[in-house]
């Protein structure tokens, strides 16, 4: 868990006792064995356990993902295999399928077309992934284990990954402390049990080059040992002058399946990128080409090297009880210097202000989650049980450098080169660890009404050494969630659902955590016909003890509360055999409604548009003689205007960018792809308010030619 951010505080709340002592109590009586539950019914019908069911990785089925936009379970709503009906919740499932067919090329992109998700809102700043879900932060996963805030972090490659699935609004009874707005978990790829594989190479726009493999075999004639092997190699440049976008990325895991009953997976990954974070923007109010480089060739570097392994472990014992857990260690270096416009003169000068900032950081985490399911029938009651564990162990350095920059010429541009130093404004030491308890209950009477009830208690013990200073602060929090649905099943192909759900998220040493609430009411749609969910979800969404610095005092105080009004509409559907489609809008009213002395209430949030549309539509058509099947894809994206500040003095207009993308099949197992995101190269200022503007991508086209076996 990435929470640098932390409060001072050695104190175990009332409320924390409490909650371990219902969630143990919970977990015992879950637990309990078949005859005390018996006798507790006060019926002679015994508990009936349910028979297991062997479903690959973790619950899930990645050859359908493989082959389908439409995913059917999810493991995000509840860290159990779900049916997307029967979660009280909004969650989208971006499948392979659907990452290959739009030919997304980043994270951003993967979640360009889910409801509730905007992206893109930094325009050419390339640090990080950028995105909010429902106007607020949301923090990211990996197979339910967390990676953190995105603003700040690595930037995650889509290529590693089976599936990706966005849970909306809080979620810390789910996966923990986190930021309300949602959550993305990204679920890795696994060897299967069958020999597959592919082979590409991409050319294209800005000097692209990229070679990439993901292939698996059974070791052992019997199928108990695969393994699978995924990479690519990318050499590029971006949009704007003396840019790089070059990446290095390799993972190997194996999978042993002793028996029918146990699946044990370990997986490394290597990434490695070398990058530059931006051009610097440009000056307020002009219009030059998205080429134009403000920053310095020699200084504006972002560079990440992270090494990573996974274990992932499931045993059924039977009589419906089954054990997972993952595990993953990570050990990263990360860093970026940038030189970008500070400000942008108003008295006529063509000389713009220029800063450096840079960033050095190093972190080695340790995370393990291991969780008991138990799934029962009482008459007509259906029960499915978890109780689990987590422990995190995160120790990072974090060294931050601001200061000024020689002045630069718009019209004349001359570089200067990399300082010889810049101020360190910041070097802090954190040692962090995680302990948590959490319970997940679903009840489903006559297959009909779905109770869902979650509880979660994290105790985090927090270090941060100032080594500016030479201070320590130190923290000893308990903080408890809690999160509850009702779903009814109208008919097999229909649900609707009304649920509440909590988050929290220390964010300073000496301060209340930052909390989230939200309700929601929302109806699904699976129809038998065809493969398709359709989805609409109405909520209110609260984050209050928001800390900011009080300008009176000079000091951070809890003293903000905002709120979002939402819907939430999404349709994901092969409606034939040749024609399938993607379809999303969002309509979200924000809301200051505290902000202590800073003033702005009353106002909308910063960065977050009225409106989101987004379609996606493919169609097929088929080979006829020698020629073969070819696949044509358009989509369009649409952004409301929205506020650069929450004193809404600045704002960019609502824009519309479309995607295209088209295939053809040369032979079987031979196909030539081509990608171009924004077609009509649409530009508008996705980012301001500052000093400089930061424009949306540019059109890209890439081919790829991709051979499968």
């Amino acid at each position: 868990m990435d929470m640098e951010r932390t409060r001072d505080s050695s104190r175990m709340t009332a409320i924390g006792y409490r909650s371990a002592l219902l969630l143990g109590c919970t977990a015992l009586v879950v637990l309990a064995p078949d005859p005390l539950l018996a006798q507790e019914s006060g019926s002679s019908n015994a508990v009936t356990s349910l028979e297991a069911i062997t479903v690959e990785a973790g619950g899930l089925d990645p050859d359908n993902d493989s082959k389908s936009i439409v995913a059917t379970k999810t493991l995000s709503g509840s860290k159990m295999a779900t049916d997307i009906l029967d979660i009280p919740a909004s969650v989208s499932v971006i499948t392979s399928k659907e990452i290959q067919e739009r030919g997304a090329q980043d994270v951003e992109q993967v979640l360009q077309y889910t409801a509730g998700v905007s992206t893109d809102f930094y325009g050419s700043d390339d640090r990080f992934d950028y995105f909010k879900i429902r106007g607020f932060d949301a923090y990211t996963y990996r197979d339910g284990l967390t990676l953190g805030d995105p603003f700040g972090g690595i930037r995650e490659e889509p290529y590693a990954f089976e599936r990706v699935e966005v849970l909306k609004g809080a979620n810390s009874t789910t996966f923990g402390v986190s930021d309300p707005g949602g959550a993305v978990n990204f679920v890795t790829k696994r060897p299967k049990s069958e020999r597959f594989g592919e082979a590409y190479v991409t050319g294209g726009s800005f000097d692209h080059r990229e070679t990439g493999v993901d292939f698996g075999d059974n070791i052992t004639e019997d199928g108990t040992l695969s393994y699978r092997l995924t990479g690519k190699v990318k050499r590029a440049d971006d949009e704007y002058d003396y840019s790089q976008d070059d990446e290095n990325f390799f993972m190997g895991g194996l999978t042993w399946r002793p028996s029918d009953d146990t699946n044990l997976t370990i997986v490394f990954d290597h990434l490695d990128r070398d990058g530059v974070p931006g051009s610097g923007g440009h000056p307020v109010g002009t219009d030059f080409d998205r080429s134009r480089f403000f920053g310095e060739p020699d200084f504006n570097y972002r560079d990440v090297n992270r090494n990573t392994l996974s274990v992932l472990f499931d045993h059924d014992f039977g009589s419906g009880l089954t054990f997972s857990s993952n595990a993953r260690y990570s050990d990263a270096r990360s860093n970026f210097g940038y030189a970008y416009i500070s400000r942008t003169p108003t008295d006529g000068s063509t000389v713009a202000d220029r800063a450096f900032f840079a960033n050095d950081t190093a972190a080695e985490n340790f995370i393990i989650d291991a969780r008991l399911q138990y799934d029962a029938s009482f008459q007509d009651i259906d029960s499915r049980s978890l109780v689990g564990v987590e422990y995190n162990k995160l120790q990072s350095d974090n060294d931050g450098y601001f200061g000024a920059a020689p002045s630069i010429d718009w019209l004349n541009p001359v570089y200067t080169g990399a300082p010889a130093s810049v101020p360190l404004y910041q070097s802090l030491t954190n040692d962090q660890e995680t302990r948590a308890l959490y319970f997940q209950q679903d009840l489903t009477l006559s297959e009909k009404v779905i109770a869902t009830v979650g509880l979660r208690n994290d105790w985090l013990d927090l270090h941060q050494r100032n080594n500016i200073t030479d201070t320590t602060s130190e923290a000893d929090l308990s903080e408890f969630t809690k999160r509850a649905g009702l779903t009814y099943r109208v008919t097999d192909e229909v649900a609707a659902y009304v649920s509440y759900a909590e988050s929290v998220l220390p964010t300073s040493l000496t301060l209340e955590p930052e909390r989230g609430e939200q309700w929601e009411v929302g109806i699904k749609y699976r129809p038998d016909a065809f493969p398709a969910l359709f989805s609409a979800a109405l909520y209110d969404l609260t984050k209050n003890n928001i800390t900011r610095t009080n300008p009176a005092t000079g000091f951070q105080e809890t003293i903000g509360e905002v709120r979002v009004r939402g819907l939430d509409l999404e349709a994901k559907a092969e409606l034939t055999n040749n024609i399938s489609l993607i379809a999303a809008y969002s309509y979200m009213e924000s809301e200051i409604l505290e902000n202590g002395t800073l003033g702005n209430e009353g106002n909308e949030m910063s960065f977050v548009p009225h409106h989101l549309a987004s379609l996606w539509v493919n169609y097929l058509l088929p080979g006829e003689g020698s020629r073969g099947d070819m696949n044509f894809g358009l989509g369009a994206r649409y952004t409301g205007s929205y506020y650069f500040d929450d004193a809404n003095t600045q704002s960019t207009g609502s824009s519309v960018v479309f995607d295209a993308a088209f295939s053809y099949k040369i032979q079987e197992n031979t196909s030539f792809d081509v990608k171009v995101s924004n077609l009509f190269d649409e530009k508008q200022v996705s980012y301001g308010g500052f000093g400089a503007d930061f424009y949306n991508p540019g059109r890209a086209v890439y081919a790829t030619l991709r051979q499968t076996w």
